[in-house]
């Protein structure tokens, strides 16, 4: 099983986590509302976790910019 971390809006690959004995817990997922988590990670058939983030790119662009947040895709 692998964690893979991707940014929500460029898509760029930020990292992976590889390990079968990984927990939610040891992640910080237990501390996502239900609304947040089926935004956020999405469970593959694989058995791998994809979680999607800003990257520090995009955050500072989105930080600099808000207005960029009303747009479906602000950065791609």
């Amino acid at each position: 099983m692998a964690v893979n971390y991707i940014c929500r809006h460029c898509k760029t690959n930020m990292g992976s986590i590889e390990g079968s004995l990984i927990t939610e817990q040891q992640l910080g997922f237990h501390f996502l509302t239900p609304d947040e988590r089926s935004d956020i990670i999405t469970y593959e058939s694989n058995g791998d976790v994809t979680v999607k983030v800003a990257c520090d790119y995009c955050n500072e662009a989105l930080n600099s910019n808000p207005e960029l947040m009303l747009v479906n895709n602000p950065l791609q």
